[in-house]
């Protein structure tokens, strides 16, 4: 069983930044790679990134790539998500969930655990 919780999400201006941190408890595989998820009023929730369980890959969104870094500190059972130059199309409930892919975009029907998400609002 796995519990994770998001945090770091508010407001903030276009051209902002902000840092959301997902924490995990209970039983965690350092194989396990982790990718942060977005949903949109009205939308589907979609992919923004993903990194190995190492923290030696990466793969993003186009959306969101040069603007956006995912990383992860297996010591702390923590994984990030830097946002920078924040734009209002971000503005999403963003989650983080589990999964073992890391190479390619990820499918939500891939990830096994979900946390509760945390509310971003880029404001114009």
């Amino acid at each position: 069983q796995v519990q994770l919780v998001e945090s770091g999400g508010g407001l903030v201006q276009a051209g902002g930044s902000l840092r959301l941190s997902c924490a995990a408890s209970g039983r965690t595989f350092s194989s396990a790679a982790m990718a942060w998820f977005r949903q949109a009023l009205g939308k589907e929730r979609e992919f923004v990134a993903v990194i190995s369980g190492s923290g030696d890959n990466t793969y993003y969104a186009d959306s969101v790539k040069g603007r956006f870094t995912i990383s992860r500190d297996n010591a702390k059972n923590t994984v990030y998500l830097q946002m920078e130059s924040l734009k209002p199309e971000d503005t999403a409930v963003y989650y983080c969930a589990l999964t073992v892919v890391y190479w390619r975009i990820v499918r939500a029907s891939e990830c096994a655990y979900w946390g509760q998400g945390t509310q971003v609002t880029v404001s114009s």
